[in-house]
């Protein structure tokens, strides 16, 4: 049966301003998808349909994580002085070996899937490991917790520890096992190779091949920091950048890719994202901690190109993607003192990155328009004090100052994900 949700409702079609509907409503039908929003009930096609009245609460669409490593989830908030490549060898690569044991692999897993439920991330683009066992596992999770997320098996065959080194036919019959066996709509596959320094071309040809192959998104991480960009120009000399590394394999927008950081991407590289439709997952707090830079977001918007956040557990410390945007913003305003032509982020642009925006990987998901799935939050703002406040000004406050124990309802799909006792939270 069909039903229709009232609340306050927040969302953006645009990334310039919200839709807000003050004690609104929202019509969802039986597959999960949003019929209509509107202002009363008489202008929406509720026919026979349940109500279900949130009262004075917030309505907003859940959050969307672009780039997350689930292996890593453990290790926030720990070797926050390091850069990126003696933080990967000390800290990252010897935690990500644990996984070839599928016992702790579980019970770290189900704890990262339980905290990105906490914080109201319903979908997600996951680096796990090499390791296959433990890659399904983590798929497993998320189809029992009713939660979405592209989930991708990690391939990289040199610059690593023996551990985490895998042969090209491993980790192709690892990928296609994956994908055969796995029917499911909410949880899919990614391509992953982690990056190109540990990754053979022979490497960055099969997952290319199987992208293809199997019409697979792609993710990766490109240009983050200056070593490795220098790196990687020693390694694939035949490339005219980093991003053109990729794209000689088939892995830069020949399907749907994610590239994450893209702190130093400039020029050709900009212009070559722009052709191939490559998303950039913008992660603020991974940039500062690692001490990559600041990614400028605000020159990627003005040059067309697709963005969203990321949390990057755990070069970010945090899983929340509401302070994502909080970051998102406070970076742009470092940009602006450097270059008033570079004007900071708005509120509503912040927000359309974390749900429109980040949403259009998975499909139609991140706005209240008609036709997208139903992913939603409803929060309970009343201990933040909201009286005399505008719904602008109560997402505001909730954005910078709220937490999860706000969010008393959560969605996917339309169907309510609740977190309680059973095994996909242990």
């Amino acid at each position: 049966m069909n039903r229709i949700y009232k609340a306050n409702i927040l969302f953006t079609k645009e990334k310039s301003r919200f839709e807000i509907l003050e004690n609104g409503y929202i019509a969802v039908d039986d597959n999960g998808c949003v019929i209509g929003v509107a202002k009363d009930l008489a202008s929406i096609d509720g026919e026979g349909a349940e109500i279900i009245d949130f009262g004075d609460r917030l309505l907003i669409p859940a959050m969307n994580d672009l780039h997350v490593h689930a292996p890593q989830y453990r290790n926030q908030g720990i070797a926050m002085d390091l850069e990126l490549l003696p933080w990967l060898e000390n800290y990252t690569f010897p935690e990500e070996m644990k996984y070839a044991d599928t016992a702790y692999a579980e019970r770290m897993y189900r704890r990262f899937v339980r905290d990105l439920w906490r914080f109201g991330t319903m979908r997600s683009c996951v680096f796990a490991t090499i390791h296959t066992e433990s890659t399904r596992l983590l798929m497993n999770i998320f189809e029992e917790a009713g939660m979405g997320a592209l989930v991708g098996k990690v391939g990289m065959n040199r610059n690593c520890p023996e551990g985490l080194s895998e042969s090209v036919e491993s980790y192709i019959e690892g990928m296609e096992a994956l994908m055969k066996e796995k029917g499911k709509s909410l949880v899919g596959t990614i391509i992953t190779p982690r990056f190109v320094p540990t990754c053979t071309p022979e490497m960055l040809r099969a997952c290319g091949e199987l992208a293809a192959k199997y019409h697979l998104p792609v993710q990766s991480h490109l240009s983050e920091n200056k070593d490795e960009i220098a790196w990687v120009a020693e390694l694939e000399p035949e490339s005219t950048c980093y991003g053109d590394a990729y794209n000689r394999y088939g892995l830069f927008g020949q399907t749907p890719t994610i590239m994450a950081h893209c702190v130093w991407s400039e020029g050709n590289e900009v212009e070559l994202m722009k052709r191939n439709n490559v998303m950039v997952a913008h992660c603020p707090t991974s940039n500062f901690n690692v001490a990559s830079g600041m990614a400028p977001i605000r020159r990627y918007l003005n040059e067309g190109l697709r963005v969203g956040l990321g949390s990057d557990i755990s070069g970010g410390h945090d899983l929340s993607i509401f302070r994502m945007m909080v970051y998102a913003i406070q970076v742009s305003k470092m940009h602006y003192q450097q270059d008033h032509n570079l004007p900071f982020l708005t509120l509503s642009e912040a927000f359309w990155m974390a749900t429109k925006s980040a949403g259009s990987f998975f499909g139609r998901v991140g706005s209240f328009e008609p036709g997208y799935e139903f992913d939603a939050l409803v929060i309970d703002d009343r201990d933040l004090n909201h009286d005399n406040y505008t719904l602008l000004e109560r997402i505001e406050r909730y954005i910078y100052l709220g937490d999860d124990r706000q969010i008393v309802h959560r969605f996917c799909r339309g169907k309510e994900v609740v977190l309680c006792c059973g095994q996909a939270f242990k």
